[in-house]
């Protein structure tokens, strides 16, 4: 798995921020105890870049499978079977379980959830109960945006095993000073004042805002020319004057 800038931007760089690196720390233990842990933060802090990343450096299969909002225990059960064999499942929920184990017991592996904040306290605890057998030899990461950890934080059974939890959080002042100039030739030259302008009015510390203003102020400038305030304020005008469109 290949993490994705968003809007697949050319030239942006890994931005190799704190929560990045504790991400990468995470998938890391996780794997290496077989263990449970969680990402989440707000849309747009970069979260789903990170696991991305870090997946791609540890040395087990990874499994990603995302469910839609509340699903049953047998969807779970099918969804996982199918993306972990490749072949449709068929039978009940208790028959899929049998196979799941059987399955998630051959050989280690990372299974991520994404958007966990969809599932329902019976999908959570179902998730449980397949990485607590003794058999199986799977690390379980949940990842999820806004809601993720209240949703999860409300099972005391599920959060006493959470091995490690990386909260995402838009960028500080500090931060975006720093990371910004590194993040894209666009802004090598940039000075703070305009990096601070653009975070005011439109990107909030959001990484994903700071992709969608790159992107459309290298629409603006089309190769030629320095980022300034007036290409700047071209493109708040864009975006219903600095904030994202919906």
């Amino acid at each position: 798995m290949t993490a994705r800038h968003h809007l697949k931007l050319t030239g942006a760089q890994t931005l190799r921020t704190t929560p990045l690196a504790l991400t990468e720390r995470a998938v890391r233990d996780i794997v290496s105890a077989r263990a449970m842990g969680v990402i989440h933060g707000p849309a747009g802090c970069g979260k789903t870049f990170a696991w991305e990343t870090a997946v791609g450096l540890v040395d087990v299969p990874v499994c990603m499978v995302q469910f839609p909002s509340r699903p049953s225990m047998l969807r779970v059960a099918r969804v996982l079977l199918k993306k972990l064999t490749g072949t449709p499942p068929k039978g009940n929920r208790f028959d899929l379980s049998d196979e799941l184990i059987d399955f998630l017991s051959e050989k280690d592996l990372l299974v991520v959830i994404d958007e966990a904040q969809w599932l329902n306290r019976e999908c959570i605890e179902y998730l449980r109960h397949l990485h607590d057998d003794p058999a199986t030899r799977f690390g379980l990461l949940l990842a999820g945006g806004d809601g993720c950890w209240e949703v999860l934080s409300r099972e005391p059974m599920l959060r006493s095993r959470l091995h490690r939890r990386v909260a995402f959080a838009p960028l500080d002042r500090a931060a975006i000073l720093q990371a910004i100039p590194a993040y894209h030739a666009l802004y090598h030259d940039t000075g703070d004042g305009l990096i601070g302008l653009i975070d005011d009015v439109f990107a909030h510390g959001n990484l994903r805002a700071w992709a969608e203003f790159t992107h459309t102020a290298l629409e603006i400038l089309g190769g030629r020319g320095q980022l300034t305030e007036a290409v700047a304020r071209a493109v708040f005008a864009l975006h219903d004057g600095g904030e994202l469109a919906a």
